[in-house]
This record gives structure tokens, C-alpha cells and sequence, in this order.
């Protein structure tokens, strides 16, 4: 009996976590609906879903969850872009230390090879220390940039079915990452990875051959979005077809990123096998502008302080950075859907917050004519969204000042 009312408990806290609250968005967006009107008005057209997560601590600092959501859906399609370069990150990560090789770190050099039609080899890096490549090089690239050859090769490293079958036992099962990125594979050359090997100095410390998963992971139902897409130099009038494409939802998203920033407030089968020197290297490149990295060394007039940092920011390069505020984020963007991911941090104030959004930004529901709305809708909303939950956070009282010191890092410069 004791065993019994244990489990209605746990089960009744459990179902108490998982509730969204769905009123309180649409109400604070009303206060300023010069500049979210239009949005949720056609809420719809622009597929737009929130998920915003205040954070209280205790006395002890330890973190409380409170999510409020905005047609979050997790059954409706978004293309996720550049987001699935989180997972792939710390699935890399999670892998080598799984594997618990001698020598089998994330600097390890780590060179990739080809043995099938369009796979290509990487043997060198010009903009890592060393000139080589490896998991934490890439990852570095990733997280300040979202370099999109980073991801390719963590997802070779990694592998499309073991990709996939880990987050699922973690208990993401509406996601499917399945194919690289910007590279235009298909099916069955996305379901190769290429053979790497891992050196120190001239010794191999391990070796992987290409990997062939047996599984399909495209939609079971057909995705189409949109009235056409550009095909050559011609358009094709009928909806764009997404079957085979990505898909990330933001309820998982959020929760990735809430293991790797509070894995002990997670139960034990969503967290991943990081060390905490992993954590702390997700946390500097994730929070790091790109002004401050050294190794890779990136052009501040393309690469300047607030890039990939779309909520608060928007696109502005000549946006003021908060200097008491750090950004733990990965954002997305293509074919006109925007997302950022993110962390939101303010030291001086004590402010924390967890905001994931994405929306549409394709008027004319055309895809491949790059005429997109980022501009003009996208960045726009990511930076009042931003600013809003900022500022409602900065009056919102709290019992306790959370103390952050975890998530002060020291840059590259």
C-alpha cells in the first residue's frame, strides 16, 4: 500500500510538471499590440508557438519550473534548421565519453574519410589551434556560428540511427533528425556516415567505419506547407513537400536544453553522460560572442557581438549589448521559419528564464525564392518577445535571488 501511494504521488507530480500554462502569453502580448497584434491575429498563417519558462529557486538554489506556452503543437510542422546542431553537439560529447576509450577525447584530432557517392573527407582545420580537426573544434564553430559542416561531420561521427534511437529513449520521441545540412544528400546517402578515426599523435585510438542505418525516419503521414516552391528558374504550384525534412518541436527542445543547463533537476533517464568539463564548455560557446573567440578567429563586421542571438537582439549588428547579460542559445532559420532556443541570463539583476519560439516568416507561401520576412516580421518579433519576457522578468518578485555563478564564464578574450 505504501508502494502504491508513492507511485500516485510520483505520478501526480510528474503530471503537475508536464501542465503548460496556455492563458498567460496571449495576455502579456496584448499589452503591446503594436507590436504583436498582427502576429496573433494570424497566428495560424505564421505557425507561431512560445514556450516560455520561468525559473525560481529555492534556498538552497535549487531551480523550480513554471512553462506557460503559446499553441505549442506538437503535431504541427516546422522546419528546425540550425536547432538540431544542439543535440548533435552534446550527442557527440555523450558518445566519447560512452565509448570511454583511452585517449578518445573531445580534442582528439578527428579525421573523416569517404566511401560513398558524395561523402567528402576532412583531414584538416585552418581555424583550429592545431590546424585539425575534432569534436570540440566543432562544436566551438557550432555554437558561436552554427556552422553547418560542423554538424554534417558530429552527424557522421554520431550516426543517423543512433542519432535518433538515443533521443528517443531519452523520451524525444516526436523528433527526427535524419539528414545533414545545406549539403543536398538524399535518403539513402544521408542514411551512410562516413568512416572516421580518432588520433593522438600518430596513434589511431579509435576507428569507425561507414555506418548504414536500417531505419526510415521520414513523417509516416505526408508534410506539406505552403501554396509553391522555385524549382529551377520555375514555380511549381503546389505545397512544398516537408516528408523528408528535419522536425524538432519546441517541447523538445526546450527540454534538451533544460537537461544540459539543470541536469540534476531531470530525472535520470532524459539527462545525457557529460562530465562536467563538457557542461562548462557548452556553456562558454554557447554564451561566447564571436568578437571573443580566438581560435576560430571571426570577421566582426559579418560575425559581430550579437549574432545567432535572435531574441533580444533580433538581427541588428549595431545592437548594444547588456554587458550583465549572457545569452545560452541555438537558433535556426531556413526557408522562412525563424527559431532561436534559449537561456536567458542576468547576473547583476538575478534574472533567468528559458524562451523557445519559432514562427513563419513566408507572406507569399513560396519556398526556395529566398523572399523571406525575416527582416521585416521574423527578427522584429524575436527581438520584442525577448525584451517583453525580459522586462516582465525584472518586476516579477522572487523569495529567493538565484544565485548563477555556475553560468559565469571566462571567454576567450
Amino acid at each position: 500500500m505504501l508502494l502504491f501511494f508513492v507511485l500516485i504521488i510520483i505520478s501526480s507530480v510528474m503530471s503537475n510538471a508536464q501542465k503548460i500554462n496556455t492563458d498567460f502569453l496571449p495576455k502579456l502580448m496584448a499589452t503591446k499590440p503594436e507590436q504583436f497584434k498582427e502576429l496573433m491575429d494570424n497566428a495560424d498563417k505564421y505557425r507561431l508557438q512560445i514556450l516560455y519558462t520561468q525559473i525560481d529557486r529555492d534556498k538552497k538554489n535549487r531551480p523550480k519550473f513554471i512553462t506557460f506556452g503559446y499553441r505549442i503543437n506538437n503535431s504541427e510542422y516546422f522546419y528546425p534548421a540550425s536547432t538540431v546542431k544542439f543535440p548533435a553537439s552534446v550527442l557527440a560529447l555523450e558518445k566519447i565519453n560512452n565509448l570511454n576509450i583511452k585517449g578518445l577525447t573531445k580534442k582528439a584530432v578527428m579525421l573523416t574519410g569517404a566511401e560513398y557517392e558524395r561523402h567528402t573527407p576532412v583531414t584538416k582545420d585552418s581555424t583550429s589551434e592545431n590546424g585539425l580537426p575534432s569534436v570540440a573544434h566543432y562544436i566551438k564553430k557550432i555554437l558561436m556560428v552554427s556552422d553547418n559542416d560542423a554538424f554534417n561531420r558530429l552527424y557522421e561521427f554520431i550516426g543517423q540511427e543512433d542519432f535518433n534511437e538515443t533521443l528517443r529513449k531519452k523520451g524525444y520521441e516526436n523528433t527526427r533528425i535524419f539528414h545533414r545540412l545545406q549539403v543536398g544528400m538524399n535518403k539513402e546517402q544521408n542514411r551512410r556516415t562516413n568512416p572516421i578515426k580518432f588520433m593522438q599523435g600518430n596513434e589511431i585510438v579509435y576507428q569507425q567505419p561507414m555506418v548504414i542505418s536500417e531505419k526510415n525516419y521520414s513523417s509516416v503521414t505526408p508534410i506539406s506547407v505552403g501554396k509553391g516552391y522555385v524549382q529551377g528558374d520555375s514555380v511549381v504550384n503546389k505545397p512544398f513537400d516537408f516528408t523528408d525534412r528535419n522536425f524538432y518541436p519546441l517541447l523538445d527542445q526546450q527540454a534538451v536544453l533544460k537537461s544540459i543547463l539543470f541536469p540534476e533537476a531531470v530525472g535520470p533517464k532524459k539527462r545525457f553522460n557529460l562530465t562536467e568539463d563538457d557542461y562548462q564548455f557548452m556553456y562558454k560557446y554557447m554564451s561566447q560572442m564571436p568578437t571573443e573567440s580566438t581560435r576560430p578567429s571571426y570577421n566582426p563586421i559579418e560575425f559581430y557581438p550579437t549574432y545567432c542571438k535572435f531574441l533580444m537582439y533580433g538581427s541588428g549588428k549595431n545592437e548594444v549589448v547588456n554587458p550583465n547579460m549572457r545569452i545560452f542559445n541555438k537558433v535556426g532559420d531556413a526557408y522562412g521559419f525563424l527559431l532561436d532556443n534559449a537561456y536567458i541570463v542576468d547576473f547583476e539583476k538575478g534574472v533567468e528564464f528559458m524562451l523557445t519560439t519559432v514562427l513563419l516568416c513566408n507572406n507569399d507561401q513560396i519556398f526556395n525564392d529566398d523572399k523571406y520576412d525575416y527582416d521585416t516580421i521574423g527578427f522584429p518579433f524575436m527581438k520584442n518577445l525577448g525584451q517583453l519576457i525580459y522586462n516582465y522578468e525584472l518586476n516579477r518578485p522572487r523569495k529567493y535571488k538565484a544565485d548563477l555563478s555556475r553560468f559565469k564564464m571566462v571567454y576567450d578574450k
